[in-house]
């Protein structure tokens, strides 16, 4: 027993040792040597022979109706606006057939509508190795069946163990390490250090992820004083932006392990936590906001005005809470590659500790990230139009679908609010005229 336990430790030892010789003191410094590079130009090769593998396998006509299922979905649309349809309908008045459009609308919401497909894993034009039921790929060749196998050892016996220990290193070394720095006074020298912690665990934990990430634009970073806002596919957005700078986290305070980090954290950098009945008050949360940006040198806040997790496909109503605080806006877009692993947190199907699991599992987190020129609110422009303007932004420059949608739809009910606007669009539409009383009587025959 004795010598069980031994050997044990020994190679505890021998592994910790290679890890952070080779991983944890590289990204200390900030530097690579060169072993992801590899990894993924290895990983690169073997998923284009597995989908050349998988054309070989299918016919022609599934694997066109398999692109096309997996870019367009079930139901095709078109780009063109409803406005412009009805207007291509008819001339002049309202007409009966024009019933068999709108009940044509009617049926393809249900069938597919635009905003619940949003909040479940986008599918893939072809199999990663990662699952062996996405798109109903099965088997294909014993080849790439037993690549699939050589795969699952790979991902679950070396990288997992590999990342659980990175993730262990990098989540004490931040507690260790901003609770320590809290304790000094406030000083340049408190912020320089806390700036290097934050920077340097996650910087540790990105490589928990085999992350390789991609920033454009580096001139556009956000500064002090200013509100950062990006879309928001998981959460771990926050380990790609902090590895490339740092910011103050806006959020609701946790318990557990969460809770912790969140303590240690703010003792050495200005974060907002807010409690669950503070964040109903949405007058006190833009208060301690506004005080925060007020300070120019404090470090810029980092806001997800979306509230809630897209799927990578879209960007979706930004809240105007984030815009109605003034100051500098720094746009970011955030764009995730689905072919190596699947970012997307389904906050209502997994629970943190399955969707940490998926991504520990994944064969990496590959993603760009776009810094954009600062945008401020325009004199005229009120908080909603200033923040569908910096949504546009985001959208266009990440490839994103932009919906007007509130991302909430995925926990809650549409408001009365918005189908009352629904319907006043579509009695407009209809009665084609944009009068008043028009308006109003096509609005209540609704």
């Amino acid at each position: 027993m004795e010598d069980l336990i031994s050997a044990a430790a020994k190679v505890l030892s021998v592994w910790l040792t290679v890890v952070i010789t080779l991983i944890v003191l590289p990204s200390v410094f900030g530097v690579s040597l060169g072993i992801s590079e590899v990894y993924m130009r290895i990983l690169v090769k073997t998923l284009e022979w597995a989908t050349i593998r998988i054309q070989k396998g299918v016919k022609q006509e599934q694997a066109k109706a398999l692109k096309n299922s997996a870019f367009g979905g079930i139901i095709q649309r078109d780009e063109t606006t409803m406005e412009k349809e009805i207007a291509g309908l008819h001339r002049v008045d309202f007409e009966l057939s024009d019933v068999f459009y709108f009940s044509k609308k009617g049926i393809e919401a249900i069938v597919e509508d635009e905003v619940t497909q949003r909040f479940s894993s986008e599918e893939l034009v072809s199999w990663n190795l990662l699952t062996r039921t996405n798109v109903n790929f099965q088997y294909i060749s014993l080849r790439l069946t037993i690549v699939w196998v050589l795969g699952v050892l790979i991902r679950y016996c070396l990288l997992l163990p590999l990342r659980v220990t990175l993730a262990a290193i990098g989540i004490v070394s931040m507690i260790v390490g901003t609770t320590l720095v809290g304790q000094l006074p406030n000083s340049s020298a408190k912020d320089w250090l806390s700036e290097l912690v934050h920077l340097t665990c996650s910087r540790i934990l990105v490589r928990a992820l085999s992350g390789t990430i991609t920033y454009h634009n580096k001139e556009n970073r956000p500064q002090k004083g200013g509100i950062c806002v990006a879309n928001h596919t998981s959460p771990i957005d926050v380990l790609i932006l902090t590895n490339d700078g740092c910011y103050a986290m806006v959020g609701q305070a946790h318990g557990g392990l969460m809770g912790l980090i969140q303590r240690s954290t703010v003792k050495a950098c200005p974060h907002v936590w807010f409690e669950r009945s503070e964040m109903k008050d949405r007058h006190l949360v833009t208060k301690r906001l506004r005080e925060h940006v007020a300070a120019k040198n404090k470090l810029p806040i980092l806001i997800f005005p979306e509230g809630t997790c897209i799927n990578n496909t879209s960007v979706m109503m930004f809240k105007k809470g984030s815009f109605e605080i003034g100051g500098t806006i720094y746009p970011v877009a955030i764009k995730y590659d689905p072919q190596f692993g699947d970012a997307f947190w389904n906050s209502s199907k997994y629970d943190i500790v399955s969707y940490l699991l998926r991504i520990m599992t994944s064969w990496a987190i590959v993603c760009n990230v776009w810094y954009m020129p600062p945008m401020v609110r325009e004199e005229g422009e009120d908080a909603v139009q200033f923040a569908n303007r910096v949504k546009s932004a985001i959208a266009h420059q990440g490839g994103l679908t932009e919906l007007s949608w509130d991302g909430g739809l995925k926990r809650a009910k549409v408001k009365d609010t918005f189908k009352e606007q629904q319907q006043k669009n579509y009695s407009k539409m209809i009665v084609r005229n944009g009068s008043t009383g028009n308006l109003s009587m096509g609005a209540e025959s609704n």
